[in-house]
């Protein structure tokens, strides 16, 4: 029987589709698995780096060198596809990870902006978010990290702007509703649309019968399970 958390593995191993030899960059436990996935079944392409200065195969073999330099050439020129986190995200995409409550004096310190900034208007960055509720997917986030739609067709940047879809516990996102806003695309099995409405602060644009994530292959279920995830780390950051 296929879990909560291995359909989130899934669901972020789809992020990397078609995306060819780009540098797949995961942040966080299921979107680690699921570029692994994706590099190991359909999306062979797919550079892997172990976070410092290398790029690497499947099983930690070094491939190449990746100095800063180069990785940064990589992100000015949309190479390179991110998936983070985020404590709040709206209607447009817009991200927050620096701080909860008004800036000036914040209620909860985060970790800063980062390089969400860049990321964002240089790459393409898709989003997991792990617990979905209210207090994440909000009406308006408190700061901006990561530069929603609205924010970046405002500035002007949207030749390298793109935000392919978000990834939480209960479903699958993207940003082609009523002037870029996030899109119900599909349930994982055992959610509702019901239930994903009433865990988002903002109206989410629902059109017609809303399919279900797929299932994994066999393949895909043994490789995760065996080869990937055998401690089932998952587990811990998705309910089963």
């Amino acid at each position: 029987m296929t879990g909560r958390p291995e359909y989130c593995v899934i669901a972020c191993a789809e992020a990397w589709r078609d995306n060819g030899e780009v540098l797949a960059s995961p942040m966080g436990l299921i979107p680690s698995f699921g570029a692994r996935l994706a590099k190991r079944t359909f999306a062979p392409d797919l550079l892997l780096t172990d976070g410092e200065a290398m790029l690497v195969g499947l099983d930690g073999t070094v491939e190449g060198w990746l100095p800063y330099r180069r990785h940064l050439t990589m992100v000015t020129g949309g190479r390179r596809h991110v998936m983070m986190g985020a404590a709040q995200i709206d209607r447009f995409g817009n991200q927050n990870i620096s701080c909860i409550g008004a800036w000036e004096r914040p209620t909860r310190q985060l970790l800063g902006v980062r390089g969400a900034p860049v990321n964002t208007l240089n790459n393409p960055v898709s989003y997991w978010i792990p617990r979905h509720s209210p207090r994440v997917f909000v009406e308006r986030v408190d700061m901006v990290s990561g530069v929603g739609h609205d924010r970046a067709q405002a500035a002007g940047v949207t030749r390298y702007h793109r935000l392919p879809r978000v990834v939480s516990d209960l479903g699958v996102f993207d940003f082609t509703g009523p002037g870029r806003t996030m899109r119900l695309v599909s349930l994982h099995p055992g959610v509702d649309v019901e239930q994903v409405r009433a865990a988002t602060g903002f109206a989410l644009v629902v059109e017609g019968e809303v399919p279900y994530t797929r299932e994994p292959t066999a393949e895909e279920l043994r490789l995760l399970r065996e080869v990937i995830d055998p401690a089932g780390l998952r587990e811990r950051e998705v309910r089963g």
